[in-house]
C-alpha cells in the first residue's frame, strides 16, 4: 500500500446542525470523497436519509440536532462521536453553525478531528454573521450592498422611515436563524409596514440584517467556492454564474455554470488573505451593472450546496482539497473545467417556473454546458435520488398549489 493510499484510510465525517434531511451537499462531499477511498461518515436525522443511503457512507450517528442546544453540549456530542470512530477524522462541516461550532472550540476537539485552526477563532462567525460580514467587507475594501442592522422592533422602523423599498432581509446571525427566525430564507420586503410587520412577529427580539435591494434586471448572480491553506493561500478557486436559484430570486443555486472570472477571483482571494481564512468556503457575489462592481452577499465559510460544480482536470474539488491539505498530502493544481454545469433537481423546476419573467439575465453564462452534474443522480450511486424524491413530494406539492392559489385569486 503506497503512503498516499495510507494515509487517504484517514476517515471524514460530514457535520450538520438541524432538521434537513434533503441537503445534496452533504450526499457531495460523501461521495467525493468516497470515490477517493476515503471512509466517509455523517451524523443524519435518520438511517434512511438520502445521505445515509449512499454506498459511499461508511457509517452513519444519529444526531438530531436542533441549533438550539447549549455549545458544551453540542461539542459533548460531537467528541462521543469522535470515540466511537476511533482515530482522528476530517470534519467536514455542512452549514455555518457546524462550522462556528468547530472553530470556537477548536482545543476540545481537535484530539478527535482534522479541521482547519483559525488564527482568529471569531473569525468563522463573523464571516457567517450577514452585518459582521458586510463590515469585514467594507474594512478590506470589498464592496457590499447597503445595509443596516437591527435588534429590536424599534430600530426596524427607524429604518423603515428612511429607506427605499424593496429591501432584502436577512436573519444576521447564524445561530438565531434556528432558535428564532425572522425570516424562513432571505426574503425581499416590499413596504414599511410588511417591514414592521415580521419584525414585530418574531418570538424574540430580532436579529436582523436589513440590505438593498439590487434589481434582478440589473445583476448578475456570481458564485465562488474555494479552498485556502493555513497561510491563506487559496490552493483552489473557482467562479461560476448561478442562472437559477430556490426560493426564486434570492436563494440557493438550483443550476449554475463554471465561468472564469480573473477580476473575481483576484479580488476574492485579496480578501481572503487581508481576514486571514483557512477552510473551504462559498461566496455569493452580485455584480451591479448600475455601478459596474462586484459586491458580496454572503460569505459562507464552509462547503456551499453545489461545490461539485467545480473541479479541475485532475478531478480536485475544494473537499477533496481540503481533505488532502489537512492529512499531509499535496494538492495538485490545475485551472477549473469552464462550462461545466450543475442542476439540482429537486428545485431546478420550481425555480425554472418561479423566475419566469423576472428579467434577470446572465450573458456571461455560455449557451451550452460542455457537461452536466446532477446534483443527486448518480449511476454509481442511485439510492440517494430514491430516498430524496418522496421527501420532497409534499413541499413541492404545497408549492404548486399555493401558487394556484395566488393566481387564481388574482385572477
Amino acid at each position: 500500500m503506497t503512503a498516499a493510499r495510507q494515509k487517504r484510510q484517514i476517515p471524514a465525517l460530514i457535520v450538520k446542525i438541524g432538521h434537513y434531511p434533503l441537503h445534496s451537499g452533504g450526499v457531495a462531499a460523501i461521495r467525493t470523497l468516497g470515490r477517493l477511498g476515503v471512509p466517509v461518515y455523517a451524523t443524519t436525522e435518520d438511517r434512511f436519509t438520502p445521505a445515509a443511503v449512499s454506498r459511499y457512507c461508511t457509517g452513519t450517528f444519529r444526531w438530531r440536532t436542533t441549533g438550539h442546544e447549549d455549545p458544551a453540549d453540542l461539542v459533548g456530542g460531537l467528541a462521543e462521536i469522535g470515540r466511537q470512530i476511533g482515530r482522528p477524522a476530517v470534519a467536514v462541516p455542512v452549514d455555518d453553525e457546524a462550522a462556528v461550532l468547530l472553530a470556537e472550540h477548536y482545543d476540545e476537539l481537535s484530539e478527535y478531528f482534522l479541521f482547519p485552526q483559525p488564527a482568529d477563532p471569531d473569525l468563522i462567525r463573523k464571516l457567517a454573521s450577514k452585518h459582521e460580514m458586510s463590515q469585514l467587507g467594507q474594512e478590506h475594501g470589498f464592496p457590499v450592498p447597503g445595509w443596516a442592522f437591527a435588534s429590536d422592533v424599534a430600530q426596524v422602523a427607524a429604518f423603515a422611515a428612511r429607506a427605499t423599498f424593496p429591501v432584502v432581509v436577512k436573519n444576521a446571525a447564524p445561530w438565531v436563524r434556528r432558535r428564532a427566525p425572522a425570516v424562513a430564507h432571505t426574503t425581499v420586503v416590499g413596504s414599511a409596514a410588511e417591514l414592521i410587520e415580521l419584525a414585530s412577529a418574531t418570538q424574540e427580539a430580532p436579529a436582523l440584517l436589513l440590505q438593498e435591494y439590487i434589481p434582478h434586471q440589473e445583476a448578475e448572480d456570481w458564485i465562488v467556492h474555494l479552498y485556502c491553506d493555513a497561510d491563506s493561500n487559496c490552493r483552489v478557486l473557482f467562479t461560476g454564474v448561478k442562472t437559477g436559484s430556490w426560493p426564486p430570486n434570492t436563494g440557493a443555486t438550483a443550476s449554475g455554470i463554471a465561468v472564469p472570472n480573473p477580476a473575481l477571483a483576484h479580488q476574492v482571494e485579496r480578501f481572503c488573505k487581508a481576514v486571514g481564512f483557512h477552510g473551504v468556503a462559498d461566496l455569493d457575489v452580485r455584480f451591479d451593472r448600475r455601478d459596474q462592481q462586484y459586491k458580496l452577499v454572503d460569505f459562507n465559510p464552509r462547503m456551499g450546496n453545489q461545490f461539485r460544480l467545480f473541479e479541475t482536470p485532475a478531478g480536485m474539488d475544494v473537499i477533496r482539497a481540503q481533505y488532502l491539505d489537512l492529512t499531509g498530502e499535496p494538492v495538485p493544481p490545475g485551472d477549473q473545467i469552464d462550462g461545466r454545469r450543475i442542476v439540482v433537481e429537486h428545485i431546478h423546476p420550481l425555480s425554472r417556473l418561479g423566475e419566469r419573467g423576472s428579467g434577470y439575465r446572465t450573458p456571461n453564462a455560455p449557451r451550452h454546458a460542455t457537461e452536466t452534474e446532477l446534483a443527486w443522480l448518480a449511476p454509481d450511486d442511485p439510492l440517494p435520488f430514491l430516498a430524496m424524491v418522496p421527501r420532497f413530494a409534499s413541499p413541492a406539492m404545497a408549492y404548486l398549489t399555493g401558487r394556484l392559489v395566488r393566481r387564481r385569486s388574482h385572477t
